[in-house]
């Protein structure tokens, strides 16, 4: 194994972050209700109003944080820091400007740093969700950040 990265390895029984912009959220807490069979075999995190709407009306546990604006999007890129959420579910919109955005951005780059599964729409939830990989653990390698910063200060 190339010490430059090591292996994470997504359990199971996935953590999985749903975030929704307003006029984005009746179309999650719909796609919450179509895969409400595999959604209640993990473990839900969202932001705000999106958590509690999706509770209210799916009847799915999900532990809320801030709203998206109010720093949600930077409680859930932290917590993919932490090791804590390993699967997102974003349906963002396009079309609208978002005051928030750079915090939207911050979070996209977060996952993709860390590889973390995210899908921005509903077809890639779809396909997500379906995935084979949604049943069984997947390992995948992250950059070895430690290592990373190491080797960055021996070169100053």
């Amino acid at each position: 194994m190339n010490s430059d990265y090591i292996t994470f390895t997504i359990r199971e029984k996935k953590n999985i972050a749903l975030i929704a912009h307003d006029n984005e959220k009746p179309k999650l807490i719909e796609w919450c209700k179509e895969h409400s069979d595999i959604l209640k075999n993990h473990k839900l995190y969202g932001t705000g109003t999106t958590a509690r709407l999706i509770t209210e009306k799916t009847g799915l546990t999900v532990k809320g944080y801030n709203s998206g604006p109010l720093g949600g999007d930077q409680q859930i890129g932290a917590k993919i820091v932490e090791g804590v959420i390993d699967f997102v579910i974003f349906f963002s919109d396009p079309l609208t400007a978002q005051p928030h955005d750079p915090d939207v951005k911050a979070l996209m780059r977060i996952a993709q740093v860390y590889d973390i599964p995210m899908a921005i729409n509903k077809a890639t939830a779809d396909f997500m969700i379906k995935s084979q990989y949604m049943q069984t653990t997947y390992d995948h390698e992250v950059i070895n950040f430690k290592k990373n910063v190491q080797d960055r200060a021996d070169n100053m």
